[in-house]
Order: structure tokens, then C-alpha cells, then sequence
């Protein structure tokens, strides 16, 4: 058995050595990243334009949870593509890489914002979405954590990785990015985090 202060330490580590990256790849520190995730959320809110989060598995259930609430916390029209008739129905009869890129070509606007969240950023159905993304004109934020060469970080507007090898890590690192971001977009232009 693990240790429990050890795997606090190893979870820990990988928060600590969050890398935060533009499109161009440039290094942005935390207050710069998350201060321009919240600037980018705001101006999404301001013009009126929803926001989608993205996740497959443990990832999706975070996309369902934060869309939850930065609708019903940070009134944002956001939403998750978690439907299960929807998912099954564009799996089976289109392709399974298509369920997240799909509802974006019929919902998605220029100007809109999307949220990736894959632990290994390579998953096929996310590529896919964030390469519609870009034909859209979307803003884009990835949360990917495994290599640092993923394929989710070549298309972000903003990236935040999280140097870890072990998905539970990655995802637990992932809620607390969401849930910061969240926060400090409510610390900004709310009543306050709840």
C-alpha cells in the first residue's frame, strides 16, 4: 500500500509543476493564465456566447459538473456534451471521434469558448473537437496532463498541463484547475467564490 503522505506529495507535485502555455507555446505564469482564462470567460459572457466543456470518462463528468456550475454559479450559458442519446447515436451512427466535434458544428459560434479536459490530451474525439474549434474561430483552454507533447497543447489559446503519469492524479489536479478558474472568475465579476 501506498503511503498516504506520499501520494499527497506526488498529487501535490503535479499542481506545483502546472504549465500554463499560449498557442505559440510561450510559458505564462499562473496569475497571467488563469487572469486571462477569466478575461477570455468574461468577454465570452459579456458578448452573450456560451461556453462547452469537453471530457471523456472521469473528465467528462468534471465537463458536466463545471458547465453545471458556471451556469448556475457564474451565470454563463455553458453547457456539456454529455447527453447519452446524443453520444451513442453520433457514436454509432457517424463515428465515436465525432461526439464532441458534431454538436459543436451545430451549436458553436464564432467567438464561443471551449474547454478540453483529457488526462493524456491525445484522445482521438478531443483532437477532433479542438481541430473544429479552430475552424470555427473558437477560443480555446486544454486541460491535458501524461506528455508534454500532447496534441491537445498544439491547439489551445491557453494550456494548462499538468506534468503527471497516473490518470487519478491528473484528474484530481484537473477539478482543482476548473474549480480555480471558477473561483476567481466569481472573485472577479460575481459576488465572490461560493
Amino acid at each position: 500500500m501506498e503511503p498516504w503522505p506520499d501520494y499527497l506529495e506526488a498529487l501535490s507535485s503535479g499542481l506545483d509543476g502546472l504549465t500554463i502555455t499560449d498557442r505559440a507555446g510561450a510559458v505564462m505564469s499562473p496569475a497571467d493564465g488563469f487572469g486571462r482564462w477569466v478575461q477570455v470567460t468574461r468577454e465570452v459572457h459579456d458578448r452573450g456566447q456560451s461556453v462547452y466543456l469537453i471530457g471523456n470518462g472521469g473528465s467528462a463528468a468534471m465537463a458536466s459538473h463545471m458547465a453545471a456550475d458556471a451556469c448556475k454559479n457564474g451565470g454563463l450559458r455553458a453547457l456539456a456534451f454529455n447527453d447519452a442519446a446524443l453520444l451513442t447515436a453520433t457514436s454509432n451512427d457517424i463515428a465515436f471521434d465525432e461526439v464532441f466535434a458534431l454538436p459543436l458544428k451545430r451549436l458553436a459560434r464564432t467567438g464561443d469558448l471551449l474547454v478540453s479536459v483529457s488526462s493524456s490530451g491525445n484522445s482521438p474525439n478531443i483532437v477532433k473537437a479542438l481541430e473544429t474549434a479552430v475552424s470555427l474561430s473558437l477560443r480555446i483552454v486544454t486541460l491535458s496532463g501524461k506528455g508534454a507533447d500532447n496534441r491537445s497543447r498544439t491547439f489551445g489559446d491557453l494550456n494548462f498541463h499538468v506534468p503527471s503519469v497516473r490518470y487519478g492524479w491528473i484528474e484530481t489536479a484537473h477539478q482543482v484547475v476548473l474549480h480555480y478558474w471558477l473561483d476567481q472568475y466569481l472573485n472577479v465579476h460575481g459576488g465572490g467564490a461560493l
